[in-house]
C-alpha cells in the first residue's frame, strides 16, 4: 500500500492550534496552551493541547523539533494553503463544485463593506486579466 501523500483536513480544535502556530510561529505546547486560553471563555487543559498536538504530528499537520526542550511545534502547511484545501472541499461538498454559488452565498449572507467590495473587484480584475 502506497504511503498517504495528502495532509488530512484538520478538525476545529486542530485548526485553533494551527491558527496559534500561524500567528506566533514555532511554539511549545505551553505557549500554544496559553495562547488558546487567552482567546477562549472556557479554558482548555494543558494535557488536552499536548495530546492534540501529538495527534497532529502523527497526522502530518505539524512537525516537532525534538532537538530542544521544550519541544517546538510548527505548522507543516502555510495558512493560505490549508484555507485553499478546506475551501475546495467545501465547494465540492456544499456547492456541487460551483465557485460561483459559493461566492454568491457568501456575499448574500451579509452586506459587504466598501473595502471588501473593492478587494473583490480587484480580485475579479486580476482574474479577468489572466484570461
Amino acid at each position: 500500500m502506497a504511503p498517504k501523500t495528502t495532509i488530512p483536513r484538520p478538525t476545529d480544535a486542530e485548526l485553533a492550534i494551527l491558527r496559534v502556530l500561524w500567528t506566533r510561529g514555532p511554539s511549545s505546547v505551553r505557549e500554544v496552551h496559553h495562547a488558546l486560553n487567552d482567546e477562549r471563555s472556557e479554558p482548555t487543559g494543558y494535557t488536552t493541547v499536548l495530546k492534540l498536538m501529538q495527534i497532529m504530528t502523527t497526522k502530518g499537520l505539524v512537525s516537532r523539533d525534538d532537538s530542544q526542550r521544550p519541544q517546538i511545534y510548527s505548522a507543516r502547511e502555510a495558512e493560505e494553503r490549508t484555507q485553499r484545501r478546506l475551501l475546495q472541499h467545501l465547494v465540492q461538498r456544499a456547492f456541487g463544485g460551483s465557485h460561483r454559488d459559493l461566492v454568491l452565498q457568501a456575499l448574500s449572507d451579509r452586506k459587504a463593506t466598501p473595502d471588501e467590495l473593492a478587494q473583490i473587484e480587484a480580485l475579479l480584475d486580476r482574474l479577468e486579466d489572466r484570461r
